[in-house]
C-alpha cells in the first residue's frame, strides 16, 4: 500500500490535524543510506516531520528543511520535505548503533543526543525563506519539534511520530500532527481533553500496528469534537532531485584547477548524493568539456 498523508479539521476549524504513513519512504531511506536500526528510526522520524510540517504550507513548490545537530554519536541529520509529497534525508553517521532505551526501544535520543539544535527552514519558493532555531529537547525529535512549534511558530501542537524496524526492514512509520488554532486556543476545556487524550496515546505505531486507518485514528482523538475528514489523500514518496546536469555544475564550481587536477590524477571524477547516495561519474571528457566552458566565461567577462 503507497504512503499516503490525510488532513482534517475539527472544533468548526479551531483543530487542525494531519496523518501521514511512511512505511515503505522510510524503508527505502533504510536500504539507500545502509542505515542502522537506531539510525533509521532517526532519520524516518525527521523525513515524516517534515512532511507533516510543511503539509500546512500553500505554495505548490513550498518546502521544509529540517537539520538537527546534537553530541551524540549519530553526529546529525539533515531532511528537505516538499508539499508534492516528496522527502529526502541523510544522517551523518549512518552506520551507529545502540542498545534499547530503558523503554526496551531504539534509542534515538541517545543517538542524536540532548545538547545541541534544531534547525527549520520554510521556503516558500520565492523571496527569503523563513528559519528558525531552538534547543534539542529531547534528542527524541518529536519532543524537540514539538517544543519548535511551541516557541518559534507559537501553535499549541503536539507531534506524534513512530518507526518500527524489524529484522526484514521498516514494518511500520508514520506519524500525527494535531494543531490548535487560534480561535480554538482559548478554550481551556477543549484544550484539557485533548491533552487527557494524546497522553493516553501508547504510541503511533502501535495504532497501526493494530490495523487502524488513519481517519480511524482521527476519529478515536477527536470524532467527537466535530471532525472532518478533507476529501482526498496525498500520495507521499522518497524522491530525489538530483541529476547528472547539477552533479556538472556542481563540478564546474571547482574551477579550471581542480578539475584539471582530476583529469591528470583521478582519469575522471565521482559524486555522490548526500540525500539520496546515488553516485554519478564524471569523465575526462566531460571534465574537460567543464573546463572549456570556464575559459570561454572567463574570456568573456575579460573583453
Amino acid at each position: 500500500m503507497a504512503d499516503q498523508l490525510i488532513r482534517a479539521t475539527a472544533a468548526d476549524g479551531g483543530i487542525r490535524v494531519v496523518g501521514v504513513t511512511t512505511t515503505r519512504l522510510v524503508d527505502i531511506a533504510r536500504q539507500r543510506h545502509g542505515l542502522s536500526y537506531v539510525a533509521t528510526a532517526a532519520l524516518g522520524r525527521a523525513m515524516t516531520a517534515g512532511l507533516l510540517l510543511v503539509s500546512s504550507m500553500k505554495k505548490p513548490e513550498s518546502r521544509v528543511n529540517i537539520r538537527i545537530k546534537g553530541n551524540g554519536p549519530l553526529g546529525g541529520l539533515m531532511i528537505d520535505a516538499g508539499l508534492d509529497g516528496t522527502v529526502r534525508g541523510y544522517v551523518e553517521q549512518p552506520h551507529v548503533e545502540l542498545p534499547p532505551n530503558a523503554d526496551g526501544k531504539l534509542d534515538v535520543g541517545g543517538a542524536i543526543g540532548q545538547d545541541g539544535y534544531l534547525y527549520v527552514i520554510r521556503d516558500v519558493g520565492h523571496g527569503y525563506p523563513y528559519s528558525s532555531t531552538v534547543e534539542l529537547v529531547s534528542g527524541e525529535i518529536g519532543d524537540d519539534l514539538t517544543h519548535y512549534l511551541a516557541t518559534s511558530e507559537q501553535t499549541p501542537s503536539a507531534l506524534v511520530l513512530g518507526v518500527f524496524v524489524g529484522e526484514n526492514g521498516v514494518e511500520i512509520a508514520g506519524g500525527l500532527l494535531l494543531q490548535v488554532l487560534p480561535k480554538a486556543a482559548r478554550d481551556d476545556l477543549l484544550i484539557t481533553v485533548l491533552e487527557e487524550r494524546l497522553a493516553a496515546l501508547t504510541g503511533f505505531t502501535p495504532l497501526l500496528q493494530a490495523g487502524k486507518s488513519l481517519p480511524q485514528i482521527f476519529d478515536q482523538l477527536v470524532g467527537d469534537i466535530g471532525l472532518e475528514i478533507l476529501p482526498g489523500s496525498q500520495i507521499v514518496q522518497f524522491s530525489c532531485r538530483c541529476n547528472r546536469d547539477r552533479m556538472l555544475g556542481a563540478l564546474k564550481l571547482l574551477g579550471i584547477d581542480e578539475l584539471k587536477d582530476m583529469i591528470e590524477v583521478d582519469k575522471g571524477a565521482e559524486a555522490i548524493c548526500h540525500f539520496c547516495n546515488q553516485a554519478y561519474q564524471a569523465d575526462c571528457q566531460q571534465l574537460q568539456g567543464l573546463i572549456e566552458k570556464l575559459e570561454l566565461e572567463q574570456a568573456k567577462s575579460a573583453n
